[in-house]
């Protein structure tokens, strides 16, 4: 808690050992290096680039992914925005098999090597797969009616899921291999590494807002191959830039006989079942081994149920990019002077939310509540997950008022039958949803990264922020299968189902609302889970 308060940037101070060999570091080689010739800043901004550039891509193809499955690759709206939340939850869950290979075999650094190979493969195929079909759309092998084959579609979801296997092989890498550059035990050093998390989440933001507004534009106005193929040539070009900066690495020396994360999880949940069935020893060292290990999978089994409750958010989040990107497809996008937004682009109201709401939470919200509750951080983090779900509960009756708006202009103007329609209302209705996302990021997400990391014995941390990761993960896979399970429903009697591709004939309105109740209960669950939970020591000690 201290480190936040941190400047984000202070210039480093010679304190007479810049010389000397660094303890627990090497160098690619393996061999001893220096304060002055390794590590810090130098080292740490090759990461930050390339994670930005990782962000920048792969917000190019998720944001505007839907528009493409139900344009070129004749996607239905219910198959397409399924098809999408399927592939983000994968690349939200792959971090937990990247985090196990990582820590068990590759290490962060080869982990690093092998997601920016796995992305420009995965850019590099998609880039090919869009320019082909572009192709044969304009040499007429293609028609409208027919669609692609089965086997062009094939090759596009391969290289999505290369870019998702890569995303897993990243995330869990490589802000950790940033951090590595910089010494915990020196002063100056630990003030800059609270500087790059600072700087890390901001320029994230930032690169997400560029992308969503810049690639999309691209990719409907100039064309598909080359939007995508923008990409595939920026990851080429950050991937040498992180390699150029390996000889000024810090690596940090293997601990030898220290178990894996997941193996000590293993064991210690092991030891807790096995102590549960034989409660009575008479080995005193023995007892006092199995009581720690029992009590640390205690600590882990007791977020579970704190993780379920926060499942709905993931569902909620996973709307952005897909129903709020074809909701803002019908309406009036019109900008400046008559310049026409695409639909993507409105996502970058989220992100810009979260820049300016951050520097408010953190320097006027936090001071003013902690002389409300008594507490520096101002709220604990499950009341700061808790005001994120309720923000983002907030969003999605702000969605569907708005949608329920949408199909009662476009019933008023004649407009029902005709999907191509631009309704007479400006896009300006989305901001509200957008925006509040935003604010619940700031609250939720960033909570739930601190509560999973936090709460986690101290050798399992990195399994803290795989939970996180899952959550949205997971809450994309159940949006997928509950947009399929609804749209085979509502369709059943040979009707217009609640997505059909005809947005004023569907009912997206129904599906918000359907949300926004599956919201209110995870959110009674969440207070009801919150209010019993007891913080390990170690947090209370920040807190009070």
């Amino acid at each position: 808690m201290v480190d936040a308060e941190a400047p984000l940037l202070r210039p480093a101070e010679d304190d007479g050992d810049e010389a000397a060999p660094l303890a627990g570091v090497s160098d690619f080689r393996g061999r001893p290096v220096s304060r002055a010739g390794s590590g810090g800043w130098r080292s740490a901004l090759f990461v930050v680039v390339l994670e930005i550039a990782g962000n920048f891509a792969f917000f190019g193809v998720s944001s505007n992914l839907i528009t493409y499955l139900t344009g070129p690759l004749g996607h239905s709206n219910a198959a397409a925005a399924a098809a999408v939340n399927a592939w983000s939850g994968t690349a939200c869950l792959m971090p937990l098999l990247g985090a196990f290979v990582a820590d068990s075999w590759l290490g962060r650094y080869r982990s690093i090597i092998l997601a920016c190979t796995l992305y420009v493969l995965g850019y590099g195929m998609v880039t090919l797969a869009s320019t082909l079909l572009e192709q044969s759309f304009a040499a007429g092998d293609i028609h409208i009616s027919s669609g692609p084959s089965s086997l062009q579609v094939a090759f596009f979801y391969a290289s999505l899921y290369l870019i998702a296997l890569a995303q897993g092989a990243d995330k869990p890498c490589a802000l950790a291999f940033a951090a590595d550059q910089f010494d915990p035990e020196h002063p100056k050093e630990r003030a800059s590494r609270s500087s790059l998390f600072n700087w890390w989440f901001f320029s994230m933001a930032v690169g997400i807002s560029i992308s969503v507004a810049v690639v999309s534009y691209i990719q409907e106005n100039v064309g598909w191959g080359i939007g995508f193929g923008m990409l595939c040539i920026i990851m080429i070009c950050t991937f040498v830039v992180f390699l150029s900066g390996t000889p000024t690495y810090r690596f940090c020396a293997p601990t030898t006989n220290v178990e894996s994360p997941f193996v000590r999880l293993g064991r210690s949940l092991g030891t807790l079942i096995k102590s549960s069935s034989f409660p009575f020893s008479t080995n005193r060292h023995q007892d006092e081994d199995v009581v720690a290990k029992s009590e640390e999978a205690r600590s882990m089994l007791r977020l579970l149920p704190i993780w379920a409750a926060c499942l709905a958010y993931g569902v909620a989040y996973a709307q952005i990019m897909t129903l709020f990107n074809k909701q803002g497809r019908t309406l009036d996008r019109r900008f400046f002077g008559g310049l026409e937004l695409p639909p993507a682009a409105l996502q970058t109201l989220g992100p810009a939310s979260i820049l300016l709401f951050v520097p408010i939470y953190d320097r006027l919200l936090v001071p003013a509540l902690g002389l409300v509750t008594g507490k520096p951080s101002g709220l604990t983090l499950l009341q700061r997950m808790g005001a994120g779900m309720t923000v983002s509960m907030g969003a999605i009756i702000a969605a569907a008022l708005v949608e329920g708006q949408r199909l009662e202009t476009a019933r008023e103007h004649g407009l029902v039958d005709d999907a191509g329609a631009t309704v007479p209302m400006s896009w300006v209705w989305l901001v509200p949803q957008y925006v509040m996302m935003g604010v619940a990021d700031v609250l939720a997400v960033v909570g739930m990264q601190e509560f999973f990391y936090d709460q986690m014995p101290r050798e399992l941390r990195s399994l803290g922020l795989a939970l996180y990761f899952s959550v949205m993960g997971i809450g994309g896979f159940i949006s997928s299968a509950l947009i399929s399970f609804i749209d085979r429903v509502t369709r059943s009697g040979g009707g217009d189902g609640w997505f059909a591709d005809n947005l004023n004939r569907a009912h997206l309105d129904y599906f918000y609302w359907l949300l926004a109740g599956l919201s209110a209960a995870e959110l009674v669950l969440f207070l009801w889970l919150a209010s019993s939970y007891t913080y390990n020591k170690s947090h209370k000690r920040i807190q009070h």
